[in-house]
């Protein structure tokens, strides 16, 4: 088999996160096609314990430790250099080096690059074909970020979501192709750089429907109590800024009419923003083993995302349970509705207050087999990684 080198902004295992479930089936497609070489970052001490398993998939494999902490004052670099300040984030001689040795020793003429910011370690090379999965436009998230800061914070997200776009310019100029998470995001980023429209396309997420299934049997964590419920890493703005929005805007009117409602917050590293919404209502789980078992007995899954980028795996994985979702319309973008779904899409907190209220007093508690077709249908991993290789072999 030919070789690949494959650079991933973060281990791609386990797949428990959005950018995570991604890469981790990016790697399972390729190791059938390639002998994958595969450079990483490792920015949780909890991941250390999965390289054995990520080794076991790759022909070799490379890991360099990120601290979030010392890497933020790196990226301070990025004001006196002129780059974006994600740039210096992950600048790593050791991680330079090891790519340079591994094109060299094994003649590599092939590099996916998963992640703008990983780009920086090939940008100076024309002896190999480049494509990149930017996923998501970056440069936009910041934009919105600064949307919704004041002062310096807000003129330094708009100087992230500058740079950051010249740069992902720059590094789709010298790809044979860029890729991204939707439809819809690639689009804007043709808006952004219409000299490249036609090297420009995208790969959707996928969902593993046998993974999340309503069919799976698993024990209630809940008493007799409607639970509502909302997944996602806990650290990550967008998902704090939306339980937070959440619990004080939409939670206490349906309190008002459902008093025996619960809301459930089911993730990891929940900042200290989010462990102070916890009450007698509000159940801040932290990190759980298994998020199937918050979901199979929900009431209904709710995804108030008021930032959001590309295609939320949230939303899908409880589609694919056959569960009732009320979502901002930010939720589900580069998702291609349709008035089958048992779904509501919604951005005032009162609408939406009225409508989870509205659902509960029903007790609409029925599995949605036109929500799991749809998953099915349009996200099935298996059909949408094979593009993958049909990219990279394109002449």
């Amino acid at each position: 088999m030919e070789n690949l080198l494959f650079l991933v902004h973060r281990i791609p295992y386990p797949p428990n996160k959005g950018d995570k479930i991604r890469s981790y089936h990016f790697l399972k497609h390729l190791i059938s096609k390639y002998n994958v070489y595969l450079g990483t970052f490792v920015d949780d001490t909890n991941d250390w314990k999965y390289t054995e398993k990520v080794d076991a998939l790759c022909a070799e494999t490379h890991y360099e430790e990120l601290k979030p902490f010392q890497s933020k004052v790196k990226s301070v670099q990025g004001f006196l250099t002129g780059d974006a300040l994600s740039l210096p984030y992950y600048k790593n001689q050791k991680m330079q080096n090891w790519v340079n040795d591994t094109i060299k020793t094994h003649s590599i003429k092939k590099v996916l690059i998963f992640s703008s910011v990983m780009a920086q370690f090939i940008e100076n090379r024309n002896d190999v074909e480049i494509v990149v999965d930017f996923v998501d436009v970056d440069s936009d998230k910041w934009l919105q970020y600064a949307e919704k800061k004041q002062g310096i914070a807000r003129w330094i997200y708009q100087r992230e979501s500058k740079y950051l776009l010249a740069y992902e310019q720059k590094i789709a100029e010298i790809a044979k192709k860029s890729l991204f998470v939707s439809e819809q995001e690639a689009a804007l980023f043709k808006a952004l750089t219409p000299s490249l429209t036609e090297k420009i396309g995208y790969i959707n997420n996928g969902v593993d429907v046998d993974y999340f299934s309503p069919d799976l049997k698993f024990d209630s964590l809940f008493h007799d109590e409607n639970a509502i419920v909302f997944t996602g890493a806990m650290d990550y703005w967008a998902n704090v800024d939306a339980v937070i929005w959440f619990a004080n805007n939409v939670f206490p009117q349906i309190l008002q009419k459902n008093p025996k409602t619960t809301f459930y917050i089911v993730g990891s590293k929940p900042t200290k923003d989010v462990l102070s919404l916890a009450n007698e209502n509000v159940i801040v789980t932290g990190f759980v083993d298994d998020v199937r078992p918050y979901l199979s007995f929900a009431k209904l899954v709710i995804a108030p995302l008021r930032i959001a980028r590309g295609i939320q795996n949230k939303v899908l994985e409880a589609m694919a349970m056959g569960k009732y979702v009320v979502a901002t319309s930010s939720a589900f973008e580069g998702i291609p509705c349709n008035e089958k779904l048992a779904i509501s899409i919604v951005d005032d907190a009162n609408i939406m207050a009225n409508k989870v209220s509205e659902l509960l007093e029903n007790n609409f508690v029925v599995v949605s087999n036109a929500n799991r077709d749809f998953v099915k249908e349009k996200f099935s991993w298996e059909q949408n990684v094979n593009q993958l290789s049909v990219l990279l072999n394109r002449e």
